[in-house]
């Protein structure tokens, strides 16, 4: 039968759990790059933009359109990469807490 005070108390846990592995996003970086390199994007896994570095052979005004297109590309692929380290990491902490039950992915409510 089903335990409605078990299932609970697992919400409760799993909420815990997930209000930790939140503030734990802050600390994810990962880097996105374009260009062979010459644009780099650094996100944390709240996906925001924390740092761009752009090689100096690029710093020219005849440039300036190649260089918005590179560093948009560079913020779009770290970017993605931090939504996959978010994900994985979210995982980790919901693993085997939720109950599996066909056709609903409880676990997508909190990748956000």
């Amino acid at each position: 039968m089903f335990d409605m005070m078990k299932m609970m108390g697992k919400v409760k846990e799993v909420q815990a759990k997930m209000k930790e592995a939140q503030a734990e996003l802050a600390q994810i970086e990962v880097e996105g790059e374009s260009g062979a390199g010459l644009v780099k994007a650094v996100v944390n896994g709240q996906k925001q933009l924390l740092k761009i570095d752009v090689d100096d052979s690029l710093v020219n005004t005849a440039d300036k359109d190649v260089l918005q297109d590179l560093i948009v590309a560079a913020v779009n692929k770290a970017t993605e990469a931090a939504d996959e380290k978010a994900k994985e990491h979210m995982k980790q902490y919901t693993e085997g807490m939720l109950p599996n039950i066909p056709g609903m992915d409880l676990g997508s409510m909190f990748n956000g």
